[in-house]
Parts: C-alpha cells; structure tokens; sequence
C-alpha cells in the first residue's frame, strides 16, 4: 500500500459547503436513522448536487457513497451525545460567524449580494445551518476524544515501514530545512505623534457626534478587513486578540466607545456592539504611524550587526532569535525553526518556498546566512528576515534513515485510521440503523 494513501485515508466527514448554491425544493423525507439522528433525502440531494458542479461526470451511484459518509457522521454524532461530549452555544456561533463572515469577505462585504446569491438573509442562513454546525463539531470533538492519545513506537514505525512494497515506496524531491529572525522597524517620534493626532481628532469627530463610527471606519480606519464592514470585527473568544486590546473591549459596555489605546498595529479606538459570555462582537478604528524609510534602513543595519555577531560566533542563531525576533511569529518559540504550514513538518522543497526566499538560499550550504531580505509580513509590516539553512538533503526513495519523521507520521495516521474504523464496525452493532428502500442497492459500508 502506497505511504502517500494514508495521509488521505482517514475518514473525513461531510460538513456544510461555503460555496452552497440555491436548491429546488424537494418534497422531504426520512430516508435513515442512526439511532436517534436522522437523516434527511435534502441532504442527501444537497451534498450529491455539489459534487455534480464540481464533477458534472459522475452519476447517481455516488449517493450511496455519500450517504455511507452520512451515518458515519450521525453514528459519531449519536455516540458523542451518549458520551455527553460538552459543546456550548457559544461555540457553534463562533464557528457560524466565522463561516459566514469569511464567505461575506470574499464578496467584499456586501450583504445585498450575499442575499441575492442565496437567496437568504445571513441571519437566515445561520439559522438554516445552526444543528449541522453543532453536528459538526460534536463529531470533531468525540473523533479528537477517541484518538488524541494514540502513540506510535518506534517498533510499530519500523513494523509498519517493512509492510509497504519497496516499488510503493515514495521518492521524495530534494527537501531543505530553515531557520529565520525576523525584525521589524521602529515607529519614530515624529509619526507616531502624527498618528495619534489624527486617531484623536477621528475620534473627537464620533464622540462629538459630527461623524458615525461606521463612516469614520470606513473611510479613515487602516484595517481593510474590517474598514470594509464599517470597522466590524465580527465575534471572537478571548484570547483572540492581543493583550491590550482584549483588556478594553472586554471592559465596555454596549455600544461604548474606548478611550484610545496603542498596540503593535497602532492606534485604535472600539466601540462594543454585543457580547455573549466570554465572546464579543466590536468594531474599531486603526491609525498606524507610519514607517519611513529611515526607519527601514534602521532595521536592516540590525539585522545585519546581528548576522556578523553570529558569523563570529559571538552569540547563537538560537539566542539571536530570543533576542531579536517578533515574538508573535511560530518559529520564535521553536529557536527560529521554520514549520512547513502545508505539510506541518520543517522540511520543504524548492518549490514550496516563494521565489524571493529560494533564491536567497539557493546558493546557501547547511549551516550558512542570507543576507537580510526585505519583507511584508501578513499584516501589511515591512520587515526584514534573516535565514539560515539548517539543512537539504538529496532526491531520494522513503528510507528509515533520512526520513523517519515522515514514516513515523504516515504510520501514526495509519493506526489512527485503523483504531477508528474498528470503534465504526463496533458502534456499528450496538446501534439501531435503518435506511429507506430507495436506497436498498447500497452496500452500507459502516
């Protein structure tokens, strides 16, 4: 059996489509129970014709595999609720809002083409798709449950490397390993009084009642999510935002506009629209001060004195990350180690990396620097980034030796597929499954 199956071969469950598109109203019905939970023909139908305008091809033979996905999902679902796995409201609204604020996104915030599209209001839309939310993450939480202390040892990792024929091996491409320290530069006095001047006079403008806040978001506020929604941050849980901003939307009340306060963005003022518990809904203001060029060339003369410092060997790569790098980036708290977010390891080929990191080690053997490079980091900062290739190995086929980790990884997944699919078949037993005759040519394979 190929390596590269197991990565896919855990069952992934059915959940609600960003991209649902308008059905025909079907005359419903129940066409399976998996003990107390039902299963609906819409949602058969519904899933069957997203798969058609993905793969017109197909035929109806599919519905049978999606209904086989569907008990899975509600036997998980009905176990998970035996089992009381807690789940709370406030949970599935979080999970609403950011699913629907992410679709409104990509339609750059109109609400009047979000409702023609679907023919919903977003409120409605929510409403229509609340239970199969909760299902959802009720079926998350219990598959976590059941499989979050599943270990592998080494001898399993080896057992399980000698079952996989040598001409399934896969051959992986030449793979790199790096570190990174990233600084970014220093607001200076002159813009940083700038800034706060005009934050100060925008809010003087909405206190005073001369201005709306949704206007003054709009049109100033240097958010440009959240500018296009007239500066509406959507929900959020604590422990979202960062610590001075948390502290003052969480100590107002409905529809209080915060003094204004300063964090690693810049400056802002909020205004709280609701809250639910330990989540609220806020929108606000951002003013940055802006980051001259001065200010740029002052970063990358650091960098660069800390580059020389560890060409001789005067301080650490690692202890130059703890001294120098943003602490808000992943790799901080692993000595500047880079993770590859697409395959969730440190290892990445040549054409995982963007062209400007390539080429700024290409030439790089292990152990050695790039020069600083200049980057704009995700929120819009111009920084600079310091690499060091920790290593690159040759084009090779799978072998214990050089990729461990990688097998270590596949047969870890593989014993969680397997664990899970037997809890399946014994679940499957203890519980009461019916499906309709219409779909009696199915081979149920749960």
């Amino acid at each position: 059996m190929n390596l590269i199956r197991f990565i896919s071969s855990m069952i992934i469950f059915l959940t609600i489509n960003s991209s649902v598109v308008a059905q025909e109203k079907l005359v419903d019905k129940v066409v399976a129970k998996v003990g107390s939970e039902y299963i609906l023909l819409s949602e058969i139908e519904e899933e069957f014709s997203y798969a058609k305008s993905k793969d017109p091809s197909i035929n109806e033979d599919v519905k049978c595999i999606i209904l086989d996905n569907v008990i899975a999902q509600k036997l998980v679902v009905y176990h998970a609720k035996i089992d009381s796995v807690e789940i709370t409201d406030e949970e599935v609204e979080v999970q609403l809002d950011y699913r629907f604020e992410s679709i409104l996104r990509q339609m750059n915030g109109d609400e009047s083409f979000f409702e023609d599209y679907y023919g919903a209001t977003i409120s409605e839309m929510k409403n229509r798709f609340r239970d199969d939310q909760r299902h959802k993450i009720l079926a998350e939480k219990m598959q976590y449950k059941l499989m979050s202390s599943i270990e592998i040892t080494p001898k399993e990792v080896e057992k399980f490397f000698n079952t996989v024929p040598k001409d399934s091996l896969p051959y992986f491409k030449s793979e790199m390993e790096i570190s990174e320290i990233i600084v970014t530069p220093k607001v200076n006095a002159v813009e940083r009084q700038k800034a706060l001047d005009k934050i100060t006079m925008l809010r003087e403008k909405v206190v005073s009642g001369n201005a709306t806040f949704e206007t003054i978001a709009s049109q100033h506020s240097q958010d440009p999510g959240s500018a296009l929604r007239q500066g509406d941050l959507g929900y959020a849980k604590r422990g979202v935002y960062v610590p001075e901003f948390e502290a003052t939307v969480f100590s107002l009340a409905k529809d209080e506009i915060s003094e204004i306060i300063e964090t690693e963005f810049g400056f802002h003022f909020i205004q709280l629209i609701e809250r639910r518990g330990n989540t609220v809904r806020a929108r606000h203001v951002l003013i940055k001060p802006e980051i001259t060029a001065a200010d740029l060339e002052l970063a990358k003369t650091k960098l660069d004195s800390v580059r020389n410092m560890i060409l001789k060997d005067s301080i650490s790569f690692e202890l130059a990350v703890k001294q120098n790098s943003l602490k808000a980036l992943p790799s901080f708290s692993n000595n500047g180690r880079v993770k590859n977010d697409r395959t969730n390891n440190t290892f990445f080929a040549a054409d995982d990396f963007d062209p400007d990191t390539y080429f700024a080690i290409f030439e790089l053997k292990p152990g050695q620097l790039s020069k600083p490079l200049e980057i704009t980091l995700p929120d819009g900062k111009k920084g600079f980034r310091l690499i060091k290739l920790q290593s690159i190995s040759k084009p090779h086929k799978a072998n214990m030796t050089e990729d461990f980790d990688k097998i270590s990884n596949f047969a870890k997944e593989s014993k969680k597929n397997e664990y899970f699919m037997k809890w399946l078949q014994k679940k499957k037993s203890e519980t009461f499954i019916y499906t309709d005759p219409m779909f009696k040519d199915c081979a149920i394979k749960i």
